[in-house]
């Protein structure tokens, strides 16, 4: 026996087909959703993390801005001890200095030259003075230059000619000088003498 099938197959599959075809665009539908939903969130995290590490960030440089700052002040004031003690050595060690420049006017000033005045204007000294003869002011010169730990390069500014009445019928021909001297600091004496030895056993 024959069956014949008169129900209408065709629609019925187009209408399965169909309803599979929107059943699975909407599960396409819906996991995209929840894909996007899904990469929203984890950027959103990653975006807070981010500002959290920047807030950090800019937090932690404000600090050691301030830390820098500190720094700076403290260096300042270093700066400052440090020059406010060197300017107390320095006075400590140079107040004795117009002692050891006349002991040493006295030990290196040759028979036959006087001095008339002495100024000093900070290391320089200003000498004028009177010689028996140019080779007095010569001597003088040699023996700052050579002999003496507190002076130090003498330099002959001008020397003049001139005459000293030592009685109304006696008139003695002298030799008017200045010169310029360099006083040596403490600590530049003490060092030149330290090494003087060891020199002179070279």
């Amino acid at each position: 026996m024959i069956l014949i099938n008169l129900l209408p197959h065709r629609e019925a599959a187009r209408k399965r087909r169909r309803e599979a075809f929107y059943l699975t665009l909407g599960l396409a539908a819906l996991t995209g959703v929840l894909l996007c939903g899904a990469l929203y969130s984890w950027y959103l995290a990653q975006i807070d993390s981010q500002r959290g590490r920047n807030t950090f960030l800019q937090t932690e440089i404000t600090r050691l801005d301030e830390q820098i700052k500190d720094i700076a002040t403290l260096q300042a004031e270093i700066t400052s001890l440090k020059a406010r003690q060197t300017a107390v050595e320095d006075l400590q060690g140079n107040r004795n200095l117009p002692v050891y420049l006349l002991s040493e006017l006295v030990k290196q000033l040759p028979d036959g030259v006087y001095i008339n005045s002495l100024k000093q204007e900070n290391q320089t000294v200003m000498i004028t003075g009177v010689a028996q003869s140019n080779e007095r002011v010569s001597e003088l010169l040699r023996n700052f230059a050579n002999n003496s730990p507190w002076l130090s390069r003498p330099e002959l500014v001008e020397i003049t000619a001139g005459t000293v009445a030592l009685s109304p019928r006696d008139q003695r021909r002298v030799a008017n000088f200045s010169m310029r001297v360099e006083l040596s600091r403490t600590s530049d004496s003490k060092a030149s003498a330290s090494s003087a030895p060891l020199a002179g056993n070279s």
